[in-house]
């Protein structure tokens, strides 16, 4: 087939008038943009710019990608299943909601079609709770406005992994013609499901305290009604939101990227919090299923790392779960997880990156976390990472430290003293192509370091791996560092994780042992940065 062949089969079983107008109107070159290939199954789903054409995120490709899944889902005896489909705010997510709500009827499923723009955990809560065969969340995250997503759930409310990524996109690519696809139209749900997740995470805080103020930003996503509305279930009902961010807005006017670990991201949350002097400050990434937290220091506010924030609820859960429980965290985040859980008579686990993996560690999972602020604190409920549990069980551990004139920082410092200050740091470097990416990891691979900040080290590179383990990512380990470099999921980046681990003799070498890391992480920034 020419590409004008393809071009006019694709704008004549396109449903939407305004994408096949789209297309007819672009140049030679966009077209051949937007026809080098479909969109592809990524960490958890498809991801990509709302757009027409196979390339991109619109009805006819939403429509054709839930007739592969409902296909994919019948041949495994789960024909005539539940399925939970939902939304966020951004552009297109109704339209996209509704069109694969509509497939999945007519393909014979029980749909529970969510009522309104909700997080992400929501869906994943609705799956495990209902016992659906499957989830479908229109969603692109934390990615810029003009990207949207389609995240597929399946039976027990994990993402989807491998092989069923591959077998889905098989099925797709041999769906009909998104025109030639029924579609049975579906009414909404009722809000008894957002009850029953408010009910559980309302619930969570086992701490008496409930007397703190939060400062938090739902950055212009989803989850600003479904936080407040659940740290008030769970007794904090003393937050201030900052108003320009709380409402959704798919574009995102205040912020250059929507992901509040971006620089700049949290700045308007950290002013509100200094402002009505708050305990804790809240940042959401826009579907709800990320969190950062921000703490007064010395020296004012600061957001804290993904890393800091895991080792916190980590060890908050632990002090709460029986012996042998598991917890786990990827192999780009830091090693301290690992050494408390040992510490505590508990077990650990380190995946591949992503929840996906995260969610599979093991029996007796009691909590997960990366780097990139993800957190499951309540994997029985909700299999996936989950912001807004997570924001209310930050607050019950910042509470019941304030019962007692201690704060997360004091915590930090205890953990530093028992096992080593374990100071991280994190270089992207943003491309513009795929094969950027490539060129970059290939360069590297040609010529591996023997030592890095002075220290020799050792080099695992995980292609060499067998499946399902093998993944594009180095790993440099020495005696006190840590590096690893990965291309990123989800965003067009080459990511380097850094961490050095520094002995503290005691309280009062807390400062410099913070001194000689900073120092040593220079170096092993400087390294990345010449990738």
């Amino acid at each position: 087939m020419t590409a004008a062949d393809a071009l006019a089969a694709w704008i004549a079983a396109d449903p939407d008038p305004v994408t096949r107008a789209e297309l007819a109107a672009l140049p030679a070159e966009e077209v051949a943009e937007r026809f080098r290939g479909p969109l592809t199954f990524g960490t958890a789903g498809l991801r990509g710019p709302v757009r027409a054409g196979p390339n991109g995120m619109n009805v006819a490709v939403v429509v054709r990608a839930t007739a592969g899944l409902a296909a994919w889902l019948t041949e495994r005896g789960q024909g005539g299943g539940t399925v939970v489909v939902g939304r966020d705010a951004r552009h297109g997510s109704a339209e996209f909601a509704r069109a694969a709500a509509e497939v999945l009827a007519a393909a014979g499923f029980r749909v529970v079609f969510l009522p309104r723009p909700l997080p992400t955990p929501v869906v994943a809560f609705a799956v495990r709770r209902l016992g659906a065969v499957g989830g479908v969340q229109i969603t692109a995250s934390h990615n810029p406005a003009q990207d949207n997503g389609y995240k597929v759930y399946l039976s027990g409310g994990a993402q989807l992994v491998s092989p069923a990524d591959r077998e889905i996109e098989a099925r797709i690519a041999a769906a009909a013609p998104a025109a030639d696809i029924p579609r049975t139209p579906v009414t909404p749900s009722g809000d008894e499901l957002v009850e029953a997740y408010l009910d559980r995470v309302g619930g969570l805080p086992t701490g008496e305290r409930r007397d703190i103020r939060i400062a938090l930003t739902a950055l212009h996503g989803v989850g600003g009604a479904t936080a407040t509305a659940a740290l008030a279930r769970a007794g904090f009902n003393d937050v201030h939101t900052v108003t320009a961010q709380h409402d959704p807005d798919p574009d995102f006017p205040s912020v250059s990227f929507p992901n509040p670990e971006e620089p700049g991201a949290t700045d308007a949350l950290l002013d509100l919090a200094r402002s009505v002097g708050a305990d804790l400050a809240i940042a959401l990434d826009p579907d709800a299923d990320r969190c950062a937290l921000g703490v007064p220091t010395p020296d004012g506010w600061r957001m804290l790392r993904g890393d800091e924030t895991g080792v916190l609820l980590g060890n908050q859960i632990l002090a709460s779960s029986p012996p042998g429980a598991l917890v786990a965290t990827t192999i780009v985040s830091s090693t301290l997880l690992n050494e408390l859980a040992a510490a505590r008579g508990a077990r650990s686990a380190r995946t591949l990156t992503g929840f996906k993996w995260l969610t599979r560690a093991g029996d007796g999972l009691v909590y997960a976390y990366e780097e990139a602020i993800g957190h499951c604190v309540d994997p029985d409920h909700v299999r996936d990472k989950d912001g807004i549990s997570a924001a209310v069980v930050a607050a019950d551990l910042v509470a019941r430290l304030a019962a007692d004139g201690r704060t997360l920082l004091d915590v930090l410092d205890d953990l530093a003293v028992e096992f080593g200050l374990h100071a991280g740091d994190q270089v992207s470097l943003r491309v513009t192509l795929p094969a950027d990416l490539t060129a970059l990891t290939d360069r590297l691979r040609a010529d591996l370091p023997t030592e890095l900040a002075g220290e020799p080290v050792t080099v695992d590179d995980l292609l060499d791996l067998p499946e399902p383990r093998r993944t594009d990512a180095l790993v440099f380990e020495g005696r006190s560092i840590r590096v690893v470099v990965r291309p990123s999921g989800t965003e067009p980046k080459l990511k380097c994780y850094l961490e050095v681990v520094e002995p503290v003799a005691g309280r009062d070498d807390l400062g410099p042992a913070r001194s000689r890391a900073r120092e040593r992480l220079d170096h092993l920034r400087a390294f990345a940065e010449t990738l």
